[in-house]
């Protein structure tokens, strides 16, 4: 018994089933017989029809800001009422709607007026349109538009972009087809979310355009796509990158002028940052307005630029040499002085908590200079010999001094010290002679020997030696060497401490701007 109802019921199903199918293709034929879908579907031609459009935003596909495409996924629903496609159900067996091919029916000529596709001229594709019993008809189509956006990268990769897709009527005014809006705004509800862009709605409002070659209104609806760049992406990949090279230009300050790297840092950080902006520059479009990741790429390479100029000017005073004139005065007190103290550069050995009075020269002292004090180098210290020995020893003259490099010796030093010599010189020959009491030894480094008691004679004088006086001589005459020599040294090491006083000046300076500018770029992200 179970199964013969079981069977019965199924072919109750089968039999209301062809009922409803010879009920439904004896509508379309009656509906079809006199029907034309060339004109607008009114009983009264002065009547106007009215579509209802609805916009769902289903992907946003691609944004070409070099090209100004939006390109985008969409389906459109579009609802009118035909006055000739109308059927009392109750004669169809309560048959209340149909699906038809859309092009069987009268369909608006509702276009994308800013459509950038070239390729597309096919128009909507011919989907199957929905029918019900009181006339109204559902199209629903999928569309992929191509729409022209005017793209604002004035921020990126910070920006906003508010594209807009305006839809209306291409042939019929607004007397013939109205257009109404479905819904506020567009559907989001299907939204698939873009990797790059976020959509933070899609608002739409109703124009009406009055244009100059016809009296009649043209209505349109626009609705705009409200874009916000993800800027992750470009933080890491161009930002972040930009940001940590220009932090390595303040640091060629920091690199020691003598390793010779200072300008090959500079311009290799310069390379880095113009491949950088050309990788900005070919997705961009070529419009006035600069992006503010491409303003921050150049003020960072004119930092560099300016710093590596810096460099170059500043590796010239730390070579300036013993050819150079002394450091001014007021170069020694502003930079060696103080700012050597403010920005702690010091000599080795030397800290912010030496003394004054325990900072040594840079040199030590002269190992002949104790025996200068003692007379050693007087002639009274050997008693009378003749002057011919000190004049012509070696073929030297102290007139026409000069060094083993070939230039005349002109130090002040040596000047004033055989000035001082010839004064002695002087007041012994009007004194007694002296002899020395001890016989100093003078080692091979320079350093002078204890003292012993000389023997003497029977006459109880002393019998200095020529030949020793001549080696005296000449040790005179390589101390002369060394003070000379010594003075170029102490005017080049004051020349390297204004240089390095100068590099860590600069080196703080453009820290300062590098931070500030990132923090400036940060803040109009914002």
């Amino acid at each position: 018994s179970e199964t013969l109802l079981t069977l019965s019921v199924v072919q109750e199903w089968l039999d209301t089933r062809n009922a409803t199918g010879r009920f439904a293709q004896k509508l379309l034929h009656d509906l079809m017989e006199n029907y034309s879908n060339a004109l607008r579907p009114v009983e009264d031609t002065d009547k106007t029809l009215n579509v209802t459009l609805q916009i769902t935003l289903s992907q946003i596909k691609d944004m070409d800001e070099r090209n100004q495409v939006l390109t985008t996924y969409l389906w459109v629903r579009q609802i009118w009422h035909d006055a000739y496609l109308r059927w009392d159900k109750d004669e169809y067996d309560g048959l209340e709607v149909i699906r038809i091919p859309g092009n069987l029916v009268w369909r608006p000529d509702i276009v994308l007026y800013n459509n950038a596709d070239e390729e597309d001229s096919s128009g909507p594709p011919d989907t199957n349109v929905v029918l019900r019993y009181n006339g109204e008809i559902t199209w629903d189509s999928p569309a992929i538009t191509k729409s022209s956006c005017r793209v604002d990268v004035s921020y990126f990769p910070f920006d906003s972009q508010e594209c807009n897709l305006t839809f209306g009527s291409w042939t019929y005014n607004g007397n013939q087809v109205d257009i109404t809006m479905g819904m506020e705004g567009g559907d989001l509800s299907d939204f698939v979310e873009n990797v790059e862009w976020e959509c933070h709605g899609m608002p739409a409002v109703k124009n009406v355009i009055m244009y100059g070659c016809c009296s009649d209104p043209y209505p349109d609806i626009t609705y705009t796509v409200l874009l916000k760049r993800r800027s992750s992406f470009y933080i890491f990949n161009l930002l972040l990158p930009c940001f940590l090279i220009s932090f390595l230009a303040p640091l060629g300050f920091y690199l020691p002028a003598d390793s010779g790297e200072k300008v090959s840092l500079g311009v290799t950080v310069l390379l880095a940052l113009t491949v950088f902006q050309l990788m900005v520059a070919e997705s961009m479009p070529p419009s006035e307005s600069v992006p503010l990741i491409g303003k921050y790429y150049i003020a960072t390479m004119t930092m560099i630029t300016a710093s590596t100029s810096l460099t170059i000017f500043i590796m010239n005073i730390h070579f300036c040499g013993a050819e150079a004139k002394p450091v001014p005065h007021w170069a020694k007190v502003l930079i060696i002085d103080y700012m050597s103290k403010i920005f702690f550069v010091y000599e080795v050995g030397e800290n912010c908590t030496t003394p004054e009075s325990d900072r040594g020269s840079l040199f030590p002292e002269d190992p002949l200079t104790s025996l200068e004090r003692d007379g050693y180098f007087d002639k009274g210290f050997y008693g009378d010999h003749d002057e011919r020995d000190h004049s012509q020893f070696n073929g030297y003259s102290h007139r026409d001094h000069r060094h083993g490099n070939g230039y005349r010796h002109n130090n002040s030093a040596y000047r004033h010290h055989r000035h001082d010599r010839q004064r002695r010189t002087r007041s012994s020959s009007n004194s007694p002679v002296r002899h020395p009491k001890y016989t100093h030894y003078i080692g091979r480094d320079g350093s002078e020997k204890l003292p012993y008691n000389k023997t003497t004679n029977g006459t109880g004088s002393v019998c200095p030696c020529g030949q020793h006086q001549k080696v005296v001589r000449n040790i005179e005459y390589i101390a002369n060497c060394f003070r000379e020599q010594r003075a170029h040294q102490a005017k080049g090491a004051e020349w390297k401490k204004v240089a390095k006083v100068m590099d860590r000046f600069f080196m703080w300076v453009f820290f300062i701007m590098v931070f500030l500018m990132s923090i400036l770029v940060m803040a109009k992200a914002t």
